[in-house]
């Protein structure tokens, strides 16, 4: 089969927040580095990131500390994250937003003081979100993007990773295989060493947040590289998704959490504030407590006309409203909502995957040469990311990656021989719908958004998780008798469509088998059947890797290296805004 190859010395997965940043400390740590940013979409303009609307987790402000934002985040991933992966996150974070104003450009609002200004997050301590308004991720990436185009990157635009090709020996390794979108030719690019930065997205779920070119391709490529993944059970459903009809893609869009966090309220179909029932946090408990008690309102039938719940600002007062989340109000004045003055639908949304692959401190993942960071990676957050820690993620862990990268390649390291016989494989399954007889796509795709909604959803039970296994296995084989109907692969959608629910479905088959073995409730992960959190102290976490084509799934113990349950880092009397 024919195939375009090249070689680099640093290939990013990736163009979100850990990808620009990987390359930009790359670049920074040695300028004589070959280094090529790869995307799915267009450098900067796809990708989650630039969605990010809240802010940025940091521990900046008088009466904060790095000790309490940690706290905060291992309570409230309940007692599961990597605290080394999770200490590192919350130092590093003070010294990226700083290098994101000073270097970046970045400009963030402030206080009439000078001093940055931090608004309230769901389930933190201390009002620490670093943002700009209401768009913050908007303004991350576009001075990002003006850093690494100024830098002499390479860049390969609509280049779909499919496979990660592994040297002679299986031990390290070579290269990605891509398809080049335009063309519909084979890329394989050989590199010293590679960035897994594609993001997650769960876009497998009724209702989702994360942007349409998110497929947990990345993921999918960890699996089928033999890679483990943790915590893959913890799916983060974001309480207030857009809820704007079944019709629009708007639908499923995050309303952002400072919302609650300013004092929104949430009303069921009947016009009753819930959430003051559910917990004393009321609209600012985290969000898989507001989103099971958004779901329990929905089971009960006490919905609004589109089946959701509505959140209500108005008490804010309007102007004061419009003022503050200027981006918010003409998201939903878009779909006819009036957020400052008027109530809008929202329903809980699939929004971010605390799973990834497992990484140490350095991000570098059980394969030789390939290191991980943003959502494609494991053990930061446990079972619950709080609101702001994910931007953070990406950046303080995509920086590292690069300098760790930068120093590993060094200039005398050779490109590691190529295993031919995997690029070959994974070409002939790439391929396998072309030139087959056409079926229902779409159809395969909603029965797979209902499954993962109804089944692997913001509450689930062992009946509900064995249905989903083996509906999944079902889509699987019919995804595998289906075709394109036609060989021209130059910007052929339906075949991208076809890989991108490949991926979805593997995916969603990691996530089922560890909901399946937690037997507890954590965080995100909710069982009818089994409600109770389980010992802390004793808190394990899920591992799957890829058996013979088979999800096999196990736990480990959770090493508590910093702090252990019971214990804290802050002061029993120390000051919360």
């Amino acid at each position: 089969m024919d195939i375009d190859r090249q070689q680099t010395d640093i290939l990013v997965l990736g163009s979100g927040g850990a990808g620009l940043f990987a390359a930009l400390h790359a670049y920074q740590a040695d300028s004589s580095l070959d280094i090529t940013i790869a995307t799915k979409g267009l450098l900067g303009k796809c990708g989650c990131t630039r969605m990010v609307q809240g802010g940025y987790n940091v521990a900046l402000h008088a009466g904060d500390s790095v000790e309490r934002h940690f706290m905060d985040t291992i309570e409230g991933g309940k007692w599961l994250p990597d605290q080394k992966l999770a200490w590192r996150l919350c130092e590093t974070a003070v010294e990226r937003v700083r290098e994101l104003e000073n270097e970046i450009g970045c400009f963030f609002d402030r206080n009439p003081d000078g001093s940055l200004h931090g608004k309230a997050f769901a389930g933190q301590t201390f009002d620490r979100t670093v943002h700009k308004g209401d768009l913050t991720g908007i303004e991350i990436i576009n001075r990002l993007m003006e850093q690494v185009w100024a830098l002499p990157v390479n860049r390969l635009e609509e280049h779909r990773a499919i496979a990660l090709i592994p040297a002679t020996g299986g031990e390290a390794i070579a290269g990605v295989l891509f398809i080049d979108i335009r063309t519909g030719r084979f890329r394989l690019v050989t590199a010293k060493a590679v960035l897994l930065a594609t993001g997650g997205g769960p876009t497998m779920y009724r209702y989702h947040t994360p942007s349409g070119d998110k497929s947990m391709d990345g993921l999918a490529m960890a699996l089928t590289a033999g890679l483990r993944l943790r915590d893959m059970e913890m799916v983060q459903f974001h309480p207030t998704g857009l809820l704007a009809g079944h019709d629009t893609r708007m639908t499923g869009t995050v309303l952002e959490e400072g919302l609650r966090g300013a004092g929104g309220y949430l009303l069921n179909g009947d016009g009753t504030r819930f959430m003051t029932d559910a917990d004393p946090l009321a609209e600012r408990a985290t969000r898989d407590i507001v989103s099971r008690a958004i779901y329990d309102e929905m089971r009960a039938g006490r919905t609004t006309g589109n089946g959701g719940v509505h959140l209500q600002m108005h008490h804010l007062g309007a102007e004061d409203v419009a003022k503050r989340f200027k981006g918010m109000v003409e998201r939903c004045a878009d779909c006819g909502f009036d957020l400052a003055g008027g109530l809008v639908e929202v329903v809980p949304t699939a929004h971010y995957l605390m799973g990834g692959v497992v990484c140490g401190l350095d991000t570098a993942t059980a394969l030789a040469g390939l290191y991980v960071a943003g959502e494609d990676a494991g053990g930061v957050h446990g079972a619950n990311r709080l609101g702001g820690n994910g931007v953070a993620n990406s950046t303080v862990f995509g920086g590292i990656a690069g300098e760790v990268m930068a120093q590993a390649v060094g200039k005398d390291k050779a490109h590691r021989a190529v295993d031919e016989g995997c690029v070959e494989r994974a070409m002939v399954a790439a391929l396998k719908p072309v030139g087959e007889a056409s079926g229902d796509l779409n159809g395969l795709r909603e029965r797979l958004l209902d499954l993962m909604w109804d089944d692997v959803g913001v509450i689930r039970d062992g009946d509900g998780l064995r249905r989903a296994a083996e509906a999944l296995d079902e889509l699987g084989a019919e995804l595998m008798q289906t075709g394109l109907g036609q060989s021209d692969l130059r910007f052929n959608l339906t075949w991208h469509d076809w890989l991108n629910l490949e991926s979805q479905i593997s995916v969603s088959k990691a996530i089922t088998q560890s909901a399946l073995q937690r037997e507890n409730s954590r965080g995100a992960h909710y069982r009818e059947d089994f409600a109770a959190e389980g010992d802390y102290a004793t808190s394990r976490y899920t591992v799957v890797y890829d058996a013979d084509g088979m999800i096999a799934v196990g736990d480990e113990a959770v090493e508590f290296s910093i702090v252990s349950p019971g214990e804290s880092l802050i002061e029993a009397d120390s000051s919360a805004a």
